[in-house]
């Protein structure tokens, strides 16, 4: 279980597991989400909602993981851009950290 922080004075958290992170792996939904700059602001979370919105509409069998994600963590309430930043670094992180497997394996 990890927390981000959802704003800049520290009062708000957000609980992120391990299935979320692995959720946002399966989809693919770090992927050219933040532009070259770097710089995340609410059109990059807009754009994140859209595209997870455009993959729960196109696909058949409702996927359980992608809607837990949606609900503890996109639209949380206290889910902002500062959230969104600290998401994806923890993201970023994670992967990092993450032993790599092989096909082999």
């Amino acid at each position: 279980m990890f927390k981000i922080q959802a704003n800049k004075s520290g009062t708000r958290n957000i609980e992120i597991t391990e299935e979320h992170l692995l959720t946002i792996e399966r989809h693919q939904l770090m992927m050219g989400l933040v532009g070259s700059n770097g710089y995340v602001d609410e059109t990059v979370l807009e754009k994140l909602k859209m595209n997870i919105r455009a993959l729960l509409e196109t696909d058949s069998e409702s996927d359980k993981s992608l809607l837990d994600l949606c609900l503890d963590v996109i639209y949380h309430p206290n889910m902002k851009a500062f959230g969104l930043q600290k998401l994806v670094t923890l993201y970023t992180d994670w992967q990092k950290d993450r032993p790599q497997t092989t096909d082999a394996e």
